[in-house]
């Protein structure tokens, strides 16, 4: 069996009673923590006005589809793209350490909206968000992820297609060939760039919607009876050969079934690129226990893997003066800054691009490559913060970040990052109902009202956007 069959016969099979409780368990936080992105998002992303304009414009707002945090009703299509592009513009969702991408987004934006096409069970959603979390993470691993950086690529986009189509395939019941067609087709739609770099554009957030609607697509095709390209992972032209340099196509498939990838997902506790979470981990822990303060501060050293340095370290003037909130999404110097001058690093802190104390920081933090760093690299997003203040030198080695699977967050720390993100838009009472509905989704009949229940109480729609 070759590996897009293998990926098709477990994605086809997987069901929520044989799957270990314990991934059942994570697989509802991760779902929690995505809800309260989309939320948040749809109201406070400076991208979403345009995003909804051109989805309207495009007839994509007619339809029974539901978005997150949105009163409004979408076509199937257009719910998987808002969900996707939404869950991801805070740059605050899920991350996959050592395939280096968000398999959140993609993922469970189809699931959802493939789940209300079908009419099906939360049961049947949850399933496919399984199946859909391993084959983005174990097609990242087969590249690997670092090579398909190398050459521009955005993993999250372009593994998440392949991934948006298993998942909406299960949702729907597809069977082993149906599934491998859809993956055959989405192989057509792996696209996703990193040169939203060069100026901070929002294509980093549309393209990982784009990837769940795609899959959605694939996926909806296959059903319907179209014909998807044979082999399209491992075969000549297909993904891993064409998008990768030296790919390991057997790593998709090892432990395929009893190892779950899903498990090694992390939940970010801070909105920002997560190669800065070690050293924001770092630059907190200094500042509580040595009471750094920030005017005393004379030079800081953020250092990284290499990989890390292409997202947030370079070029170093460019990272030093970010203009916009996807510049300082991307900017170690700026979520360095942020944390050491006010204790955190939350949503909160983009209000903050010009403010005089971090604009005074940041000339004097440098990010280095670090070989202690590089050495964890990828089974570990680690950090090392030296800070030079009142004539000291300070030193923290972050090995494992808050939020990493060997340094998970708890329930309720989940629980409170998904109300502070979704509490002033649905209300205390509204988000808290819909958080303990989340973490039953696999009891519902129907996803159906869990979306509607996400929906702004009626004074939010009288007010309007």
């Amino acid at each position: 069996m070759g590996i897009t069959a293998e990926l098709s016969a477990f994605s086809a099979d997987v069901s929520t009673a044989a799957l270990p409780l314990a991934v059942v368990e994570r697989a509802r936080l991760l779902v929690l923590d995505l809800v309260g992105n989309v939320v948040r998002a749809r109201h406070d992303a400076e991208s979403t006005a345009p995003l909804l304009a051109a989805v309207r414009a495009l007839g994509m707002a007619a339809g029974s589809g539901g978005v997150f945090g949105d009163c409004a009703r979408y076509t199937p299509a257009g719910a998987a793209l808002l969900n996707g592009a939404l869950g991801h513009s805070l740059d605050f969702d899920d991350t996959h350490a050592a395939g280096s991408l968000h398999p959140g987004c993609p993922v469970i934006s189809a699931a959802f909206a493939a789940g209300e096409m079908a009419g099906a069970s939360g049961a049947d959603v949850l399933a496919g968000i399984v199946a859909g979390y391993e084959v983005a993470c174990r097609v990242a691993l087969a590249l690997p992820a670092g090579d398909h950086y190398a050459r521009g690529f955005h993993p999250t986009a372009t593994c998440g297609v392949f991934a948006a189509a298993a998942a909406a395939g299960r949702v729907f019941g597809l069977g082993t060939d149906d599934i491998a067609s859809a993956l055959g087709i989405a192989l057509s739609q792996a696209a996703g760039s990193l040169q939203f770099l060069a100026n901070g554009a929002w294509t980093k957030r549309f393209q990982v919607g784009w990837s769940g609607m795609a899959g959605l697509t694939a996926a909806t095709l296959a059903r319907e009876g179209f014909k998807g390209a044979a082999d399209p992972l491992e075969g000549q032209h297909g993904f891993f050969n064409a998008y990768a340099p030296s790919p390991n196509p057997a790593r998709t498939v090892q432990g395929l079934g009893t190892e779950f990838e899903l498990m090694q997902t992390a939940v970010k506790p801070y909105p920002s690129c997560r190669y800065g979470h070690a050293g924001i981990d770092a630059a907190l822990t200094l500042r509580a226990e040595h009471a750094i303060d920030p005017a005393t501060i004379e030079r800081v050293v953020l250092g990284l893997p290499e990989a890390g340095m292409r997202l947030i370290g370079a070029p170093a003037a460019q990272k030093a003066d970010p203009q916009n909130v996807v510049d300082g999404q991307f900017s170690g110097p700026f979520v360095i800054a942020a944390a050491l001058a006010t204790g955190k690093m939350d949503w909160d802190s983009y209000a903050l691009l010009r403010d005089t104390r971090i604009r005074t920081l940041l000339p004097r933090i440098a990010c280095e490559r670090d070989s202690e760093v590089q050495a964890e690299f990828p089974a570990n997003m680690s950090g090392k913060l030296t800070v030079v203040a009142d004539g000291k030198t300070l030193q923290a080695v972050v090995i494992v970040p808050k939020g990493e699977p060997g340094n998970f967050l708890t329930q309720d720390e989940l629980a409170r990052k998904f109300m502070t993100l979704t509490a002033t838009v649905l209300g205390e009472e509204r988000a808290a109902c819909l958080a303990d509905a989340v973490l039953a989704i696999d009891t519902a009949p129907s996803v159906s009202p869990l979306l509607r229940m996400a929906s702004p109480a009626m004074e939010a729609r009288l007010a309007g956007d």
